[in-house]
């Protein structure tokens, strides 16, 4: 049952990931995002870390989407430059290919994978709070400054002239 789920939580993770990409409207990229990372909380509590999922949803779902939501509508595009999404063919042939890359990777996988070995303390707070303050402490200073950076940058954008 646990492999079905995986399956089925990885599909509408990749679908979510493909849709974000190829939307022109901001808003449904968004919604996309945002069932792409309930999606990923979903494997992360199949791999039995609850902590992580719950982090996935609250920062990553709640906190970023709503920041992003809040710089698209500060960015106030008007509905009539937002370009109308009509399928082509060029469209089709790469869901297409995408389709058949991935059946391709799970076949090569299956065939050839190697047995992962379980994680146990790779989920539970201690063994976060351990790597992000210890061998990850400049990756996650230098990600605070990027988005410090982002929200400047999206601000000083959408600032009108006088």
């Amino acid at each position: 049952m646990e492999r079905i789920l995986f399956f089925i939580f990885g599909f509408v993770a990749v679908f979510g990931s493909i849709m974000v990409v190829s939307r022109r409207h901001p808003i449904s990229s968004v919604m996309y995002l945002l069932l792409t990372l309930f999606s990923v909380a979903a494997l992360f509590v199949l791999r039995k870390s609850h902590f992580i999922a719950a982090i996935q949803i609250i920062v990553y779902a709640g906190a970023v989407v709503v920041l992003i939501v809040f710089v698209i509508m500060l960015l106030n595009v008007a509905e009539s430059k937002i370009p109308v999404e009509r399928p082509t063919l060029a469209q089709g042939v790469g869901v297409v290919a995408a389709g058949l890359l991935m059946l391709e990777g799970a076949l090569v996988g299956s065939r050839y994978g190697a047995q992962i070995e379980k994680a146990v303390d790779v989920g539970t707070v201690e063994a976060v709070g351990k790597a992000l303050f210890t061998s990850y402490l400049l990756p996650f200073e230098i990600t605070s400054l990027l988005l410090l950076a982002a929200i400047v940058g999206s601000i000083v954008l959408a600032r009108k002239k006088f």
